[in-house]
């Protein structure tokens, strides 16, 4: 059988046999760990000096193409994975979580880095804030790359996807990864790793992998390192008490298991469709990954007088599921990943049965569908009633990690919140009603005690991506129990990885460090018009002052007809005095189509379309008589290696219009968005 292998400072270390890892399914040797020792002093140094060395030859566009071929590879290889995958105790549908989800996520967040993270390493978090009173002295933000490790510790049941979602932002922000990952899937994980190291995308040092313990690699770590863990949470208390992260005080961001929550509204009843639909959706939490989810259902509380219907309910859904071989056609539920977690739910069952009673599961006669699966971790659903949770429920403190629920009745929507509170804090809670108002009521309560609301109605379920899966664009994370850390939401978590710095000084000196104009900064005017120039010709800074206008009745008038804007502070003489303005004004996206007319150059040339507007503010009024001009400046540059249909390379150009009227007041403000010709390359 094959010894997996650690990559470590640029080398596959493994040779000797050391753990056998058993298939879920069969029991069947699947392969071994390594019990060669691991230098971890040179496994850090090798990601700082090698690994961030070569990301920062990188800047944050390129790395966003990085993953996205690394996606590319990973997707053509998917075979592979699915069948080593399977030996963990996955369905088809749960690799498509697994494995499907990781790819996704590596999509995602290339994509996220191409539209919302600049050309460079330096992201600048406005806006500019004058700390003085003409301006010449002004403070700001920025994010840049820390220059240390990110040490990633990975849960067992998501060996793809648990790696990846951690990887991607990682990656994005210029930080190198080490990644752990539990050892009873860590073949699942190897095999993607090798597979990102073939696609050719990934730099030398930016990804190693640690098969087995971790060692003494915690003692290496320094201030400019970062930890992330997913587990239990009394594996992360024990990993965030490390003496030599506290000492340096190493951020250390932990997702923990946590007790996940379902709640039935009273204003839900049998004969309505989110009745059916709570109940599949609490079987499904149960049932996917064999309920061995951070973000599975643990607890389904539900009125009073609902019990025996929900329960019914859920009987009968559960009683279709069959457990068994993944490969065998109609098995819907795999295993546990090992017979050592098999042994940890059953003692949670039977605690959980000390103040509950069963409703289905525990049959002596199951037998789990396939040839040997009698050798395999296999557990059929259970579901558990807890009466009287007022005289105690161990549902609100124990979680067998497995396809175990308890249903929890309350009395009153007070009762209900309280009663999820239990819990001290959890992942995702689903709330299903028909009633808005009852959303609006429990929702911002919730909202203290878990990372994620996923608010469940009919319409909803047309398109809902379900309870229990985190997306890349929205947080991952939650309080109390459940680590209290935070993962995903976006381009949130690239931000986690770079290190937010406050800036002061001249508004040059602010332009030189983000990379981009700041109002007050010099500009750089010639005498060729900035719509002129290509995108790489193009210099931050440069600048254009326009001629002037000045603003007519005839221009309202006109403009009123032609957009059919006749709000009254443009027509009505009377009405506008009395207002706080005082006389009539003109419309304010009159003020900004003529500040365009000002600005732009009408010939063919480089920019070939405006596709976005940013910021925009009107601050003054401008009223017939006024005299409008407008500066517009470049600044900044996005070179997204983008071609435009035709294949014509282009990059994205942030231009700032500021127009100022005769008294050189500012009127408006904003940003637009222009896709530039790069020249013939």
């Amino acid at each position: 059988m094959s010894v997996l292998k650690s990559f470590i400072a640029g080398n596959w270390v493994g040779e000797s046999a050391a753990k056998t890892l058993p298939s879920a399914i069969n029991g069947e040797t699947v392969a071994h760990t390594h019990d060669d020792a691991l230098d971890f002093k040179k496994a850090v140094d090798f990601g700082r000096n090698v690994g961030g060395k070569n990301l920062m030859d990188m800047d944050f566009q390129e790395r966003a193409l990085a993953l996205k071929a690394m996606a590319l590879y990973l997707q053509e290889h998917k075979k592979d994975l699915y069948s080593l995958s399977m030996h963990t105790g996955s369905t088809k549908a749960d690799n498509g979580i697994d494995i499907d989800g990781g790819f996704g996520t590596l999509f995602s967040y290339a994509s996220m880095g191409r539209r919302e993270l600049p050309s460079g390493n330096v992201v600048h978090e406005g806006p500019v804030t004058p700390l003085g009173k003409n301006n010449h002295f002004a403070g700001t933000h920025i994010l840049v790359p820390r220059g240390g490790v990110a040490v990633h510790i990975n849960a067992y049941n998501f060996p793809v996807w648990g790696m990846l979602e951690k990887f991607a932002p990682t990656f994005l922000a210029g930080m190198p990864s080490i990644v752990k990952p539990a050892t009873s899937t860590s073949y699942v994980t190897e095999l993607a790793v090798r597979l990102m190291h073939e696609s050719g995308a990934l730099p030398e040092g930016s990804l190693q992998l640690i098969i087995g313990s971790t060692g003494d690699l915690f003692d290496h770590l320094e201030e400019q390192d970062i930890v992330t863990f997913t587990g239990s949470a009394a594996t992360a208390r024990k990993l965030k008490n490390h003496p030599n992260i506290i000492n340096r005080s190493i951020p250390f961001n932990a997702e923990a298991d946590s007790l996940n929550s379902a709640i039935l509204a009273p204003d839900v009843t049998p004969e309505h469709e989110e009745f059916d639909i709570f109940a599949k959706e609490v079987t499904r939490e149960m049932t996917s990954k064999a309920g061995q989810k951070c973000t599975a259902i643990r607890r389904v509380l539900v009125p009073e007088n609902q019990v025996e219907a929900v329960c019914e309910k859920l009987k009968e859904r559960l009683s279709k599921v069959t457990v068994g071989d993944p490969s065998v056609e109609g098995v819907r539920m795999g295993a546990l990943a090992s017979l050592d977690q098999l042994d940890d739910v059953k003692t949670n069952i039977q605690e959980l049965l000390k103040t509950s009673e069963l409703v289905t599961g525990g049959d002596n006669n199951f037998q789990p569908t396939g040839e040997g699966t009698d050798k395999g971790a296999f557990i059929e659903p259970h579901l558990l009633l807890c009466r009287n949770p007022s005289n105690g429920c161990g549902a609100h403190d124990i979680e067998a990690f497995g396809p175990v629920a308890t249903v929890i009745p309350y009395e009153t929507l007070e009762d209900a919140v309280a009663l999820c509170a239990k819990g001290r804090g959890s992942l995702v809670t689903t709330i299903t009603t028909r009633d808005p108002a009852i959303a609006g009521e429990l929702a911002p309560r919730f909202a203290a005690f878990h990372g994620r609301l996923h608010l469940l109605d009919a319409e909803a379920a047309k398109e809902s991506t379900t309870h229990g899966s985190p997306l890349p664009m929205l947080k991952h994370g939650g309080p109390g129990r459940a680590g209290g850390g935070e993962e995903l939401g976006g381009i949130r978590a690239v931000h986690h990885y770079l290190q937010r710095t406050a800036i002061q000084g001249s508004p040059n000196m602010l332009a030189a460090v983000t990379r981009e104009y700041v109002n007050g900064a010099d500009v750089i005017e010639t005498e060729v018009h900035p719509f002129r120039r290509h995108f790489e010709d193009l210099q931050i800074n440069e600048s254009l002052l326009t001629h002037r206008r000045t603003v007519t009745e005839a221009d309202i008038v006109n403009f009123g007809c032609l957009s059919g804007d006749h709000f009254y502070m443009h027509f009505d003489e009377i009405a506008a005095r009395e207002s706080q303005f005082g006389k009539r004004i003109a419309h304010g996206y009159f003020v900004l189509s003529a500040a365009a007319g000002l600005f732009v150059s009408p010939g063919e040339g480089p920019v070939l379309a405006n596709y976005g507007l940013d910021t925009l503010r009107f601050i003054e009024p401008v009223a017939p008589g006024d005299t409008i001009r407008a500066r517009l400046t470049c600044k900044r540059k996005i070179d997204q290696g983008r071609k435009s249909p035709d294949g014509h390379p282009q990059g994205v150009v942030v231009w700032d219009v500021q127009v100022t009227n005769q008294n050189d007041e500012l009127v408006a403000s904003y940003d637009i968005l222009t896709l530039v010709a790069k020249a013939n390359e």
